[in-house]
């Protein structure tokens, strides 16, 4: 019997079982793609166990800039426009926990230049496992470092003063938004880290993201800034993560009301949805150009 037969006969026992063959096998190949993924997550974090450095340098780098930040210069710096007598303290935690998210893609493409050259994507693809494991498996553990990352950032707020006023929903919202710019950055990271020859022109890229950061909100609120460049910085994505992430605290600053400021949560969703639809797919092409 031809398939065109069998299709045709859709009420038959036959086409029945057709139909859970091919349902199976997609269950398969998710369950697999799932497991694969997994294996790699726990390859890189053995890494981090073998190495602790490197996992102590990613974590230690913003708690030095947090303490930098709010008692070296925080004494100098006013928050124009700042509700309820917030403090510069109140207004550089959001900020600083954006930029570690942000500081968080050379991480991710270090890491994977350095797997590239050393020939361990060449070793994952020569196994039967999910194309996507690699570059799946990759997100996943860049996204739990974000979240310790986060966690002891918090953390260390917390024994500094900081205390947020803001609904705890809210505040969920707020850690889920600058989580969310973790992820969309994760992409670009690992678009970066398979286009650079070696890790030392990946460690070049901090001279790209070194001034993204920097022309933003997240040291001093845009307002306070020569009129072009403060435009610049409030349609940057950072900014708009790290003003949404200041009103869910509880601690909003009034901006020029711009539009791009008025609406800072919905930029903090829109922005990193847009960077994640260009730089996944280019991400994974660029991966699927490096295994022919």
């Amino acid at each position: 019997m031809s398939a065109g037969t069998v299709e045709a006969q859709g009420g038959t026992q036959g086409g029945t079982q057709v139909d859970l063959h091919v349902e199976s096998g997609e269950q398969r190949r998710l369950y697999w793609a799932v497991a694969d993924s997994w294996n790699v997550v726990r390859r890189t974090l053995t890494h981090y166990q073998r190495q602790p450095v490197m996992i102590l340098w990613q974590l230690g780098f913003p708690i030095i800039s947090v303490l930098l930040y709010a008692y070296v210069f925080g004494g100098a710096m006013e928050v124009p426009g700042s509700e309820d007598g917030a403090t510069y303290r109140d207004f550089l935690m959001p900020g600083m926990f954006v930029m570690t998210m942000a500081f968080g893609l050379m991480n991710t493409a270090t890491s994977v230049v350095h797997d590239a050259t050393k020939g361990v994507i060449d070793r994952f693809r020569s196994m039967p496992m999910a194309p996507s494991a690699v570059v799946g498996g990759r997100a996943v553990t860049d996204l739990l470092v974000a979240c310790a990352e986060l966690t002891i950032l918090a953390l260390t707020a917390l024994a500094l003063g900081w205390r947020p006023d803001g609904e705890p929903l809210a505040m969920a919202g707020a850690f889920g938004l600058i989580l969310l710019l973790r992820f969309c950055l994760i992409w670009a990271g690992v678009w970066l880290g398979l286009l650079v020859p070696n890790p030392e022109a990946a460690g070049g890229l901090y001279a790209l993201i070194f001034p993204v950061t920097m022309i933003s909100s997240i040291f001093v609120a845009p307002s306070s800034m020569p009129g072009w460049l403060g435009t610049a910085a409030a349609w940057n994505p950072i900014s708009s993560t790290g003003a949404a992430a200041r009103e869910l605290f509880g601690y909003p600053v009034a901006g020029d009301g711009s539009w791009i400021q008025e609406n800072a949560v919905l930029m903090a969703v829109v922005w990193p949805v847009v960077l994640t639809a260009v730089f996944l797919p280019l991400a994974v092409r660029r991966f699927q150009k490096l295994s022919r």
